[in-house]
C-alpha cells in the first residue's frame, strides 16, 4: 500500500510539471501537437536515465524507483493524449500529418529512452 502512496505522490508531481511544461510550448496557431510531442521525449529520456541509474550505477529503493517512474514519469508523459490527439488529426482529414505525428513521436521518445541508457551506461564507466 505505502508502493501505491508513492506513485500517487510522484503523478501529482509529474502531472503538474506536464501541465507547466505543455504551456510553454502552448500556441494556438499550432496544427502540430508540439508540446506534447517535447513532453514524451522528454519522459521517456528521463524513465531511460532513472532506470538504467538504477541497474548500472546505485540500485534504488522499489517504492523511490516506482515514485520517480510509475509516478513522476507516468504522471508527466502523455501518451493517452498523444493517443488523442492523433486521432483527432484523422478525423479532421489531416493524414499526413497525424502519420508524421504518430510516427516522430515514437521514434523520438524509443530513442530518447535508449539515449538516456547509453548516457548512464557512459557515466557509469
Amino acid at each position: 500500500m505505502i508502493k501505491c502512496i508513492f506513485i500517487g505522490l510522484g503523478g501529482f508531481i509529474g502531472s503538474i510539471c506536464r501541465y507547466l511544461v505543455g504551456l510553454a510550448f502552448l500556441t494556438a496557431s499550432s496544427a502540430f501537437p508540439i508540446s506534447t510531442l517535447i513532453i514524451n521525449f522528454v519522459g521517456s529520456f528521463i524513465i531511460g536515465i532513472i532506470t538504467e541509474f538504477s541497474i548500472k550505477i546505485v540500485p534504488i529503493n522499489t517504492n523511490l524507483l516506482a515514485f520517480l517512474t510509475i509516478g513522476i514519469c507516468g504522471g508527466f508523459t502523455t501518451f493517452s493524449t498523444f493517443s488523442l490527439e492523433t486521432i483527432n488529426l484523422f478525423e479532421k482529414g489531416k493524414l499526413a500529418l497525424g502519420f508524421a505525428y504518430a510516427l516522430s513521436s515514437v521514434v523520438l521518445c524509443l530513442t530518447a529512452v535508449i539515449a538516456g541508457k547509453c548516457l548512464i551506461r557512459y557515466i557509469a564507466h
